[in-house]
């Protein structure tokens, strides 16, 4: 009732958007210039402040779209002014840049608060303090950067917040760049990612310079309002902007075919790969294809070619998670995976359910990857403490990789609380009803049911794989006995790392009331945002809840829950044996399948032999033939150093001979001549020296007599 009251006179908070930006600005610059002086919970406070006021300002947004659902753009300034050419930058107001605010804000809250535990140990083992203070302006800046990607009122304006995140990415994937032997790896992890991204945004970037060529504008609304005016003249055109954001898709939301950068991304701290690399900055893409839907919707050819390309890359991703044994790297996977199903959502036109899975996904992933940090954590917390019980360097704990799942087992006796929200988490992804998950891709599934059956049985496959994968690492890391003395010896996170799991943990238990069906909260939300043209309408329509496809679903995933107990926990068990290196059941049924899966299908391998090589072959020989034959050999050598060689012989006869020796010369020449001159009174005759005292007192004498009387 409160809110309804509130949403009457919501209006003027449309007014308060630009905080959206000003509040983590003003995070990042206060642990930028005064962070040195306070202490970690200070600066970990301060950046968790400036988000959390940036959420509540959101929910601000929120209710004045309740009352006004058709939103606004409050302009901020005139950014370009070049004879005709006026671009502007707003920030656009409207249900669906206000869900993105939400999520992220509201999701990043929460991994800002984790964060400060988290990112403790990290100072304590580096030794280096400044380092707490580097995270938290890099994630504070993420936020500002993503911000400005979903409040953008243009094209112009997304591509700067596009490009921020990314720059963050980077920054944030090769944070511990200084860690150990690990530390090349980790930021060589940064630079794949920058590079691959980078492939994609160029595409983004021609697709805008292709908007600009078309209808002279990056502004959002004047370019929906002549789409179809412009798709009559020149189709082509509009197909090509699809497909060039389409590349830019596939790079910031991890698709085939420049999705190889995600798993490395894991390489980063935790509560990155939760925030960015799982919840927000991954979602770009879907949010540009949602934002980007009247484009779209006069392109089927493009829409389809999105929806195969999600499909795909769920179906495939899925597979490689489930041989992975990292346990952030089958998240990583899974994220890929879940990425896939949006992009398949919004290709086909499911604007609504795309976004709804996006949101859903933004709480369970979150968690996910949160409680593996705590997991993580927990097992390096053990093994630390066998360093201080045993001092000898060659305790068998010494030597075990904290993410490897077969060096766990057991741990929901060690940490029940973090045992428990994993379990949420992995049952929403695995869209067990009635958790989130499962409401979110229940209605792609059901759109890909009557749009393309082919789509619905490649979905379905994707969503076995997923419950499976999820079923082994639960079983490989909380149940049977420990696989190691650092599991043995784990413990629980602390509070202000749990809180933030817990919060997540009812989020993606009740997510799903967002969008039940027959109620459709979030469809009707969105309905005022996605309307524009006819494929417009069909993504903001709202799908009735059909018994048989969730019913399949949920069979699917119980009978891969089922196959992933037995084959992890039942059949496993008669395999290991004692103090020998752990068995994985799948690996040794189906070795030859399992290798092609746990090495990705190889594709980096195929990357590296197609394009990497050559390309570095290539710089090679450039690098030989200009900087070592053309500029050494012919311009140095030839053009340089003949060159002033022959300068030298042409200007030695005027300059040498002719100046300098005729200086040299001429001066002995005038000291000779005036020594012949001189010499002549030199004759040694007394006649001779008598004349000259004569003519000189002569000379006194005149000068006497005439010049100074």
């Amino acid at each position: 009732m409160l809110i309804s009251e509130t949403a009457t006179a919501g209006l003027s908070f449309f007014s308060l958007a630009p905080l959206v930006l000003l509040f983590p600005l003003l995070g990042l610059l206060i642990n930028l210039i005064w962070g040195g002086r306070f202490p970690e919970k200070v600066i970990g406070g301060i950046a968790s402040g400036a988000v959390g006021a940036t959420f509540l300002v959101a929910i601000l947004q929120m209710i004045s779209l309740i009352a006004h659902p058709e939103g606004m753009v409050i302009p901020l300034v005139d950014w370009i002014t070049i004879g005709e050419l006026n671009i502007h930058w707003g920030i656009q107001v409207d249900t669906l840049s206000v869900t993105m605010m939400l999520v992220v804000s509201g999701v990043g809250c929460l991994i800002h608060i984790y964060a400060i535990a988290y990112m403790h140990d990290d100072v304590r083992i580096q030794g280096d303090p400044g380092r707490y203070r580097r995270f938290f302006v890099f994630f504070n800046l993420f936020i500002l950067a993503m911000m400005t990607l979903v409040s953008a009122d243009n094209y112009l304006m997304l591509f700067v917040g596009w490009e921020g995140v990314g720059l963050c990415s980077y920054l944030l994937i090769g944070f511990w760049y200084d860690k150990g032997k690990d530390g090349i790896g980790n930021a060589l992890a940064g630079n794949k990612a920058f590079i691959t991204n980078r492939i994609g945004d160029f595409g983004f970037l021609l697709a805008a310079f292709t908007l600009f060529g078309l209808f002279r504008s990056f502004n959002f609304s004047e370019i929906f309002s002549k789409v179809e005016e412009v798709s009559h003249l020149l189709p082509a055109g509009i197909l090509m902007i699809t497909l060039f954001m389409l590349i830019g898709v596939t790079g910031k939301s991890a698709q085939l075919p420049l999705y190889v950068w995600l798993p490395d991304a894991m390489a980063g701290p935790t509560p990155v790969s939760a925030l960015i690399h799982a919840a927000t900055m991954v979602t770009a893409g879907v949010y540009l294809i949602a934002r980007s839907h009247p484009l779209y919707a006069v392109v089927p050819q493009a829409q389809s070619l999105v929806a195969w390309v999600g499909t795909l890359t769920a179906i495939f991703a899925a597979t490689i998670a489930v041989a992975q044994f990292d346990i952030k790297k089958v998240l990583a996977y899974s994220t890929i995976s879940q990425l896939g199903f949006m992009v398949a959502a919004v290709g086909m036109g499911a604007y609504v359910a795309g976004m709804f899975h996006l949101v859903t996904h933004a709480f369970f992933k979150a968690l996910l990857f949160l409680s593996s940090g705590s997991v993580i954590q927990g097992v390096e917390r053990g093994l630390h403490e066998l360093e201080h019980h045993h001092k000898t360097k060659h305790h068998a704990g010494h030597h075990i990789d904290p993410q490897d799942m077969r060096n766990m087992g057991g741990l929901r006796e060690r940490m029940p609380t973090t045992f428990w929200v994993y379990l949420i988490g992995a049952l929403a992804l695995a869209g067990i009803v009635p958790l989130a998950g499962f409401w979110s891709k229940d209605e792609i599934l059901l759109k890909a049911s009557y749009k393309d059956v082919r789509l619905y049985i490649l979905l379905s496959i994707a969503a076995f794989f997923t419950a499976f994968y999820m079923a082994r690492q639960i079983i490989l890391v909380f149940f049977g006995k420990p696989r190691s003395e650092a599991a043995a010896h784990a413990s629980e996170s602390p509070k202000l790392m749990t809180v933030p799991l817990i919060v997540l943990a009812i989020l993606s238990i009740f997510g799903g009331a967002l969008n039940l069906p027959g109620i459709h909260t979030f469809g009707h939300w969105l309905e005022h945002t996605i309307h524009h043209l006819p494929v417009g309408k069909e993504g903001a329509e709202l799908p009735e809840f059909s018994l048989q496809v969730a019913t399949i679903s949920t069979v699917i995933a119980f009978i891969a829950l089922a196959l992933g107990w037995w084959v992890y926990h039942r059949w496993a068990e008669g395999l290991q044996k004692a103090n020998a290196p752990y068995i994985d059941p799948l690996q040794m049924a189906l070795k030859p399948i399992f290798t092609v899966l746990n090495n990705k299908y190889w594709v980096d391998e195929l990357y590296w032999a197609l394009f990497v090589n050559p390309y570095k072959a290539f710089s090679r020989w450039l690098a030989e033939q200009v900087d070592w034959r053309f500029w050494h050999d012919w311009f140095h050598d030839k053009v340089i150093a003949d060159g002033f060689k022959r300068l030298t012989l042409f200007l030695a006869q005027p300059i040498d001979l002719g100046i300098i020796d005729g200086i040299a010369n001429g001066l002995a020449s005038l000291i000779q001549t005036g020594a012949a001159f001189l010499r002549r009174f030199q004759s040694g005759y007394v006649r001779n020296y008598a004349l000259a005292v004569f003519l000189g007192v002569v000379a006194m004498m005149s000068y006497l007599i005439f010049i100074l009387r």
